[in-house]
């Protein structure tokens, strides 16, 4: 009989491992397992639950009707002739006779330089006139005086009373007579020339309106002092005729293939959110412009503002009108990214570990509206209650709707759109 604390006991227990103590890291180790283990089982069931739920679908019509494609841009509006009004002399502003929004004409004075010193150069070039024409009296009497000699040196030398040099020199002081009175008529030319420049200058001291328009902005006050060596300062800018206007948008490159002249559009500006102006375009420029790496390209649009509510420097967006089809077979846009529960099981699986796993990304290539790009889309449509795939050709698409090519499917069809759950409201 063995006593209870014999070292036999000892053995034994060390035997069957009674004693050992278990390691903490060992111990988190199998709680951790069992916490992963309890949550992919939760989910796992959360699964099998709700792919036993009752689904219903969201269907929408297919139908017959028309599409407008419509390209949008953005742009300012601006005069279709605005002129800025300079100054091709200096001087100190003396008066103005034009403010903001005031309607002038052709040849109207908006402004006038102080002219006293255009005034005193004007006269100075006459009086250097009157000189010139008194030099060519002078030449003319040394002509005259000249020429008599001449006649009488050459009796003289006939009758054997005068040397021939003497003849030669008559000669000579008649010549010189003929080219001093010569230089005389040029200088008087050369004073009417300086009298007409400063006389255009006297008269460019009053600026003009050089076409019938309005006041746009006036950049000038009286006692101003304006310089025009290197740049000509502009003192006013003038629009001719603000009841036809014209809109400058830009065109995303992606869209000016599609934009051409004559086509007709409409805008609209902040001032009036409601209302919405006509327009046409009368052309699409060439010259790409390029804003923070995006490549845009004017048009130009002519609208009709016979009553002034639009003004030059408002921003308007603009749809133009591009395209217009009649009598089409129209699918909702929606039903071709719609893809319903049981084609998502059957790319991904319902296994835990497909449920786990991402979603590899899609084949198809979609516009920027969202639609599929090509020649083959595919719809849903309910047959005996479960979803049934239907492929066909798509056309042109407005974003909302999408021409269908062919006949697999008709007018008034249901296609699926969206699901809803047994119990969602």
């Amino acid at each position: 009989m063995i006593r209870q604390g014999s070292p036999d006991d000892a053995t034994l227990a060390q035997q069957i491992g009674l004693g050992r103590r278990t390691s903490p890291r060992r111990r988190w180790f199998w709680l951790g397992g069992l916490v992963v283990f309890g949550v992919l089982l939760a989910a796992f069931l959360l699964l099998e639950h709700r792919s036993g739920e009752q689904i219903r679908f969201k269907t929408a019509e297919v139908r017959r009707g028309d599409l407008t494609l419509k390209v949008t841009a953005t742009g300012q509006l601006q005069p279709v002739i605005q002129v800025d009004v300079g100054t091709e002399v200096s001087g100190t502003i003396q008066n103005v006779t034009a403010d903001f929004n005031d309607r002038v004409s052709e040849g109207q004075a908006l402004a006038r330089l102080n002219p006293d010193q255009s005034r005193a150069k004007e006269r100075q070039s006459a009086a250097a006139l009157v000189l010139a024409r008194a030099q060519i009296d002078e030449a003319q009497a040394t002509v005259n005086e000249t020429a008599s000699k001449l006649r009488r040196t050459q009796e003289l030398v006939g009758k054997r009373l005068a040397s021939p040099e003497e003849l030669d020199t008559a000669v000579a002081a008649a010549e010189r007579a003929v080219a001093a009175l010569a230089v005389a008529r040029a200088k008087v030319s050369q004073a009417q020339a300086q009298l007409d420049a400063d006389q255009r200058t006297l008269e460019k001291t009053v600026i003009r309106s050089p076409i019938d328009g309005i006041v746009l902005n006036r950049k000038v006050e009286p006692g101003q002092t304006v310089a025009a060596s290197l740049q000509t300062p502009v003192l006013f800018t003038l629009a001719e005729n603000l009841t036809q206007m014209e809109l400058k948008v830009a065109v995303d490159e992606a869209d000016v293939g599609q934009v051409a002249a004559g086509q007709t559009a409409t805008f609209t500006v902040d001032a009036y959110p409601d209302r919405r102006f006509p327009a046409t375009i009368t052309q699409v420029r060439f010259a790409p412009e390029t804003v923070n790496g995006v490549v845009t390209f004017a048009a130009l649009l002519t609208l009709d503002n016979a009553d002034l509510s639009l003004r030059p420097g408002m921003t308007a967006t603009a749809e133009i009108l591009v395209r217009e089809a009649h009598d089409l077979v129209l699918v909702p846009n929606a039903a071709l990214r719609f893809s319903p529960p049981q084609a998502k099981k059957e790319q991904t699986g319902t296994s835990l570990v497909g449920l786990l796993l991402p979603k590899p990304p899609p084949s198809a290539k979609r516009k920027p509206d969202g639609t599929i790009q090509g020649k083959n889309a595919r719809a849903w449509i309910l047959r005996d209650g479960e979803p049934h795939q239907i492929r066909f050709k798509t056309g042109i698409t407005d974003g909302v709707m999408t021409e269908m090519r062919d006949d697999a499917l008709t007018p008034g069809a249901q296609v699926l759109v969206d699901v809803e759950r047994a119990g969602e409201s």
